[in-house]
């Protein structure tokens, strides 16, 4: 199994960017796809999760109103746009597959790729 995220880089605060995560060696309409990110020094966080339709999705409060989760189960390939940037958004990005529906805890996926990086200039 292989999740390839892209589309990371440097933004100024205030900006947008789309996220991609290329998923290969799975079912990819049967899991849920979650997006998590992590800071420097800090733990792992959950951001947001789509299910397996992309008919429903979670998201972290800190991003409720900016971020939207997409996906194309045709092209086996989740999205994250994120709208509104801000320094705090700073982190590595990860998406990641689970077989358990809409789940916030990182222990419930499966397979995670190797992470994009994010950073927001103030």
């Amino acid at each position: 199994v292989q999740l390839q995220a892209s589309g990371g880089g440097l933004v100024q605060a205030g900006g947008s960017l789309r996220l991609s995560c290329a998923a290969s060696g799975l079912t990819f309409s049967r899991y849920a796809m979650g997006w998590f990110r992590q800071a420097p020094g800090k733990e792992r966080e959950f951001v947001t999760v789509i299910n397996s339709s992309g008919g429903s999705t979670r998201y972290a409060d800190s991003v409720k109103g900016r971020f939207t989760a997409s996906r194309d189960n045709a092209k086996n390939t989740v999205y994250l746009q994120m709208n509104s940037l801000k320094p705090e958004d700073t982190a590595v990005y990860y998406c990641a597959a689970s077989r358990a529906a809409l789940t916030t805890t990182l222990r419930d996926y499966d397979y995670w790729g190797q992470g994009t990086q994010v950073t927001v200039s103030s």
